[in-house]
């Protein structure tokens, strides 16, 4: 019999209806507008609720001031579009394509200002994201068997694209439903479930693992981290194997560093790395080709996008960026210079302001994380959270990915207000 988790107030009750109906979201194409509507929403409730303070509704009060980090997220983020402006100026982008990308901005890098923001001011309790995210494993559970008989039935990869592609968006991807895909490296099938590529859904499937060990009803516990672990494996991803461990083992091993017997062994095993350093060193080379093997057109063609961004961005635009991502050549698949990789990517497209922008909130996030990860375990859910985003920082745009991250965005905000709160 599992317990249920009832919202208390209208914030609960939007985030809680929103991460229910995710699957049916995707099914009408509509996610890529939900998460960014949702953020705004929020975001505006909670700047209402701290304008009106005592005057409020009691369900509704301010869980206190926003922390220093939120307030970190907000201008980093309102830098960012100060460097969008400016870098669009630079180069002659013109007054319509300035405006196209802030809508943009608004819809993929203000998401992470808004969503921690709101987690940190709105009376949001954890349980209510916490089961929401296993809500959406079990509709993956019941889908799966659908999605995993589909090209074996002959039914199309894409089923449906959804007339909200309009509003505009990255691309098409963001506003279909696709059942399955085929890799073109194997030609074999790999699963993106309800987002729009397969290495995203991994990370996903990490970010449901990372909540599904937080939930305290054994039976959406397990429906969550078998949700989570089917994502993982069936987008068939090198990155979602490395996090299903890494953000799942790591904030657990936290409180060791606390343990001056683990820093014993950990003096043990550096000395004994005198005797095995060099096999050892040579097994991890190995490892790291194998992995990097396993798709070598995918690692060659992001190594060159890095490349020819980093090349671009120290030459030509060092400070603000050429304001928007360019099409890539052939050797590169044309795939747009700026894209795959959120750090070079804002050095092409933003610069050393944008950089800095995005770099010094994140880093203060994770060390907030890490911090309170290793005095308890308030701190494990956060810090998967940011080393899931970190990962998938190294391997794709996280801006463009946020509308589906926001579970995880909101949680950062909750962390940094219980984390505050404690001081207080």
């Amino acid at each position: 019999m599992t317990s249920p988790v009832i919202p208390q107030n209208p914030a609960e009750r939007m985030v809680h209806a929103t991460l229910r109906w995710t699957w049916p979201f995707y099914f009408v194409g509509a996610l890529y507008v939900v998460g960014p509507v949702l953020a705004w929403l929020l975001a505006g409730l909670a700047a209402l609720v701290l304008y009106l303070g005592p005057a409020i509704r009691p369900d509704l009060r301010a869980r206190g001031p926003v922390p220093p980090v939120v307030w970190a997220w907000i201008i980093g983020m309102a830098v960012m579009l100060v460097a969008l402006w400016i870098g669009h100026l630079n180069w002659g982008l013109g007054t319509k394509q300035t405006i196209k990308s802030s809508i943009g901005w608004a819809k993929g890098w203000a998401l992470l200002a808004l969503f921690p923001f709101a987690g940190a001011v709105l009376p949001i309790r954890r349980e209510v994201v916490i089961r929401g995210q296993c809500m959406i494993g079990l509709w993956t559970l019941i889908l799966l068997p659908v999605l995993l008989a589909a090209p074996h039935l002959g039914l199309p990869e894409r089923i449906f694209t959804s007339p909200l592609k309009a509003i505009g968006g990255p691309g098409p991807e963001y506003f279909s439903v696709f059942l399955f895909t085929w890799d073109p490296a194997s030609w074999t099938p790999r699963w993106q479930f309800y987002a729009p590529w397969s290495p995203f859904a991994a990370l996903l499937g990490v970010v449901q693992v990372c909540f599904a060990l937080e939930e305290r009803d054994k039976t959406w516990r397990n429906i969550g981290l078998a949700a989570g672990v089917a994502m993982i494996l069936f987008s068939k991803s090198r990155m979602g194997l490395i996090g299903l461990v890494a953000c799942t083992v790591g904030p657990r091993l936290m409180p060791l560093i606390l343990r001056g017997w683990a820093w014993q062994v950990l003096a043990g095993l550096t000395a004994s790395l005198a005797v095995a350093g060099v096999a050892l060193a040579r097994a991890v080379t190995d490892g790291i080709a194998a992995f990097k093997g396993a798709r070598a057109d995918s690692t060659r063609v992001r190594a060159t996008l890095q490349r020819i961004a980093a090349e671009r961005w120290e030459n030509e635009a060092y400070w603000f960026g050429h304001g928007t991502v360019q099409p890539g050549p052939h050797i590169v698949e044309y795939m747009p210079i700026g894209s795959h990789h959120t750090w070079w990517a804002l050095l092409f497209v933003k610069g050393v302001v944008g950089l800095l922008a995005w770099a010094v909130p994140i880093a203060w996030q994770t060390l907030i994380a890490l911090t309170d990860a290793a005095r308890g375990p308030r701190g494990r859910l956060p810090l998967g959270i940011v080393m899931t985003i970190l990962l998938l920082s190294f391997g794709e745009n996280v801006e463009i990915e946020a509308y589906l991250l926001w579970p995880g965005l909101l949680m950062l905000g909750i962390h940094a207000a219980e984390v505050q709160g404690s001081r207080l």
